[in-house]
């Protein structure tokens, strides 16, 4: 699924370990290619952020994304508690 990234999202990005950093572009590849993939463990997150998807990157860190016309845009990423 191609994707792209939000101002805030990148903002937060730019903060995270190199070693986060790697593990994230690792799973976008995954999801590039399938993004229902189970090693992503992508589940929705309506409760918290409405019309948003959540895929794990390492243990603690996930990704949220949006989908708007088959395209995915990722609007943040940080730990579980940070996010929730």
């Amino acid at each position: 699924m191609p994707y792209i990234f939000h101002r805030k999202f990148k903002k937060k990005f730019k903060r995270l370990s190199p070693e986060t950093k790697e593990q994230f572009f690792d799973r976008l590849k995954i999801f590039y290619v399938n993004p229902f993939d189970e090693r992503l463990s992508n589940h929705t997150v309506y409760k918290v952020y409405p019309g948003c998807r959540s895929i794990n990157i390492t243990g603690d860190i996930r990704a949220l994304y949006e989908t708007h016309d088959n395209v995915a845009v990722f609007v943040n990423i940080g730990t579980h508690s940070d996010l929730y």
